[in-house]
């Protein structure tokens, strides 16, 4: 989400994570009285307290319970969140897949102990276990929302929905009689490359891909020139959510991967946008509430974690993001997001979407692959046009 990278960003976090040799703290063993304060890194919109929407407030209530004052951080970017908690002086943080296992092999945070959230029973078991968070056996946080990397496309340029990823892969004449050169956008974090490697694990059997995340350096070397190939079809690179329902509106953008929230946005507006899960498959999103090593307020941390799982928080979340709720049960405890919201939001296609971990130089799949620092750098090259 919001993965805008940088090579020197991305320089420093590689640096800091090969460098540190902090250990990860011993997981609580009890919650105790609140310490008063909790910060807390977030993407924009995760953590609100009816400031924008006075609907809209899962924190007030938090505070007079808890008497944890809550902090927010807004991060625009998986790299920026890292940064951030490389510095410290942070309690928790909302990871993407592509950030957590960075901040889990980085030791900048501790496993937690689910018994001391007594919400984490509301869990789905869907995400229980993932492996974006949990590592040799030890839990790294509290799973908070989820949601697929959608198609979306404008109606009136295609006179049927777009069945692939083709349609944004390939050079094409669509329906409206214009080519869709020009007039798709790609994802601009080096986490996208999963998205060509997904599209390519269909289209190009042969090449034998089985995790979109875990590449060879064969597999990888095509997905790289599969990328090439659409540079020059890309309008944009997008990460601002507001930035691409501008350029569906008014740059005569007619393709994109997308996130609920822009979809069900623009939709709201009458919009002639509709969105798709193509054949191949999508990749998604489940973040994860993290807490750092060296947190200074663990009680308020546990208290808000335990609060996160509460069933109407996940709904009435899911409803202002248009994400999906981390707990089956907030598909129905909120009047904000109604009774068909988490189907609307992809509730069902959870099998169909490889979710966002960070590659690793060590794979399970097939031993050795291709690591993120590598996708990192050879992405931007993409973007630049190299």
């Amino acid at each position: 989400m919001f993965v805008h990278k940088t090579a020197l960003l991305s320089a420093l976090a590689t640096a800091l994570l090969a460098s540190t040799s902090l250990q990860a703290a011993e997981a609580l063993k009890a919650v105790g009285a609140g310490e008063g304060r909790l910060d807390i890194v977030a993407w924009p919109g995760y953590i609100e307290r009816g400031e924008t929407d006075k609907n809209y407030d899962w924190v007030t209530q938090f505070e007079k319970d808890t008497g944890c004052k809550v902090n927010i951080k807004t991060a625009a970017t998986s790299d920026e969140m890292v940064s951030l908690m490389n510095k410290g002086g942070y309690d928790l943080v909302t990871a993407s897949g592509d950030a957590s296992l960075r901040l889990i092999y980085g030791k900048r945070v501790q496993p937690i102990d689910p018994k001391l959230v007594p919400n984490w029973k509301n869990l789905d078991p869907r995400l229980g276990g993932g492996d974006w968070y949990t590592v040799d056996g030890k839990t790294y946080g509290t799973p908070y929302q989820w949601g697929p990397n959608l198609l979306m496309y404008n109606t009136k340029a295609f006179s049927k929905a777009p069945d692939s990823w083709s349609a944004v892969f390939e050079a094409q004449q669509l329906a409206d009689g214009k080519p869709n050169k020009g007039r798709v956008q790609a994802y601009d974090g080096p986490i996208y490359i999963a998205d060509a490697a997904l599209y390519l694990k269909s289209a190009q059997p042969d090449l034998a891909i089985n995790d979109p995340y875990e590449l060879n350096e064969k597999q990888y070397a095509a997905v790289l020139e599969l990328l090439r190939k659409q540079h020059t079809l890309v309008h944009r690179y997008w990460h601002d959510a507001t930035v691409q329902m501008s350029d569906f509106k008014n740059e005569g953008v007619v393709a994109s991967s997308t996130w609920g929230y822009m979809a069900n946005t623009l939709k709201a507006e009458g919009q002639p946008v509709a969105t798709v899960f193509p054949k191949e498959g999508v990749t998604g999103w489940a973040d994860t509430t993290m807490l750092h090593a060296d947190a200074k307020h663990p009680n308020c941390a546990y208290k808000w974690m335990d609060w996160s799982l509460e069933p109407k928080v996940q709904g009435d979340l899911a409803a202002w993001f248009g994400s999906l709720p981390a707990v089956p049960a907030g598909c129905k405890a909120s009047e904000l997001l109604g009774a068909g919201g988490c189907a609307t939001n992809g509730y069902d296609q959870f099998d169909r979407i490889a979710f966002w971990k960070t590659p690793q130089a060590k794979c399970k799949t097939q031993g050795q692959c291709v690591p993120y620092s590598r996708w990192t750098q050879d992405y931007i090259a993409i973007m630049g046009g190299r």
